[in-house]
């Protein structure tokens, strides 16, 4: 039984830059299946006859070059296969398990073919969000090796003199040293996943040598006074900025529940007097007491809605991607209705969502609650996370902490 590889543009997979990803699509057992090359194409720069990229691509530095590049990935894998056919060892695969041999021994040593097919593994068990995380840094590394001139990067050629000049052009266009924090933790993470599949050797590893650096945020949290001019605040009901700042209050309220989480939240969610539900990022069980301001706020939401409909008027469509943008969209206007109410409470911090959680933190410890409970509460794995919060605490509450320790 024949089995072949061919070089194809998947017309099926369409990007929002109008681009479609070029693929190795293999031929066995009468099945197909596709394996990403890391090139992404619009369809009038795909030679269908010829199966390759016209010379009017110009988004390499060399058509011929990539081109040639396909060409030799192809030849590399219809060699593995014929030492298969040879060894009597290729009928017995299923299409899916020849995939798996052929991606491991010679596309992964690509960063970029890796990352791509971590991508599409993510969006197929609908991790939407860490699907779009691994986009950014793939399209951030892409455009990095435009600027010099290569079309693909190997997880060989990542070495810490690579991480340090990776560095310096990040921040020598004005970029954040915590931006470049989020991208390099990101290609760390790529590599202890590609280590653990036997792709890269853990000698290969250049994150030994190379330190990961970021600077402390600026304080997120607000007083216990200023959250109290929130909730005082003359609003008109059912505008914008009333249902901003009643999801600010529910999210202080509801220990600090992430917005993803306050959107997804259900009337069904509500049992006994109490909230109970699953934290998206880490399936962590929380059943919180509905308090008396809580419960006016819920109540508010959830009149005349079924046990399935969502509490809060922020999902408006089907389908989780569908509904992961509506959360995405929404909570950028939510940000920007924060800052109106932060002017109209006369509060100097940028209000932002992630506030409310921060305030409760700060809030939970300066009210002396132990911080393996402010840990729970909050969510967090470990107690290293919860620490971050102490950083928001306030010079003289520290000092007076300091002073209790004091002798004689």
């Amino acid at each position: 039984m024949s089995t072949n590889i061919t070089i194809s543009l998947d017309k099926r997979r369409k990007k929002s830059d109008a681009t479609y990803p070029i693929v190795f699509r293999i031929g066995h057992h009468r099945k197909t299946l596709a394996i990403p090359t890391g090139y992404f194409i619009p369809e009038k720069d795909w030679d269908a006859k010829r199966r390759e990229i016209k010379k009017t691509y110009k988004g390499v530095s060399s058509v011929s070059r990539a081109n040639n590049k396909l060409i030799r990935e192809r030849a590399e894998m219809l060699d593995k296969i014929e030492v298969l056919r040879a060894e009597d060892k290729l009928d017995a695969l299923t299409v899916k398990d020849l995939k798996a041999y052929l991606v491991k021994k010679t596309n992964t040593t690509s960063i970029f073919v890796f990352t791509e097919q971590l991508i599409q593994d993510l969006r197929k068990a609908q991790k939407f969000g860490n699907a779009r995380n691994y986009e950014t840094v793939l399209g951030v590394m892409k455009s990095y090796c435009r600027d010099q001139g290569k079309d693909d990067l190997l997880f060989r050629e990542i070495n810490y003199r690579f991480l340090k000049e990776f560095e310096h052009a990040h921040l020598a266009k004005g970029n954040s040293i915590n931006g470049l924090s989020v991208y390099l933790r990101a290609i760390r993470a790529l590599f202890n996943k590609a280590i653990k599949e036997g792709i890269v050797k853990q000698e290969s590893y250049p994150f030994k040598q190379y330190q990961i650096q970021s600077k402390p945020t600026q304080k997120r949290a607000i007083t216990l006074e200023k959250l109290q001019r929130i909730v005082e605040l003359k609003l008109e009901e059912g505008t914008k900025l009333y249902h901003y700042r009643n999801y600010f209050i529910a999210s202080y309220l509801l220990w600090g529940i992430s917005f993803i989480d306050l959107a997804f939240l259900r009337v069904e969610n509500i049992n006994n007097d109490r909230v109970k539900f699953r934290r998206r990022k880490t399936e962590k069980l929380y059943d919180i007491r509905i308090t008396r301001q809580l419960a006016e706020i819920l109540a508010y939401y959830a009149e005349g809605k079924e046990a399935t409909d969502f509490i809060f008027p922020i999902i408006r469509r089907d389908g989780l991607e569908k509904q992961l943008r509506d959360v995405k969209w929404v909570r950028k206007k939510y940000n920007k209705g924060l800052r109106e109410i932060a002017e109209m409470c006369k509060i100097e911090e940028k209000l932002t969502s992630y506030v409310a959680r921060h305030s409760f933190a700060t809030q939970a410890i300066l009210n002396e609650i132990p911080i393996k409970a402010i840990s729970e509460m909050l969510g967090h794995s470990d107690l290293s996370t919860t620490q971050v919060y102490l950083k928001s605490l306030p010079t003289n509450v520290l000092d007076d902490y300091a002073d209790r320790l004091g002798l004689g």
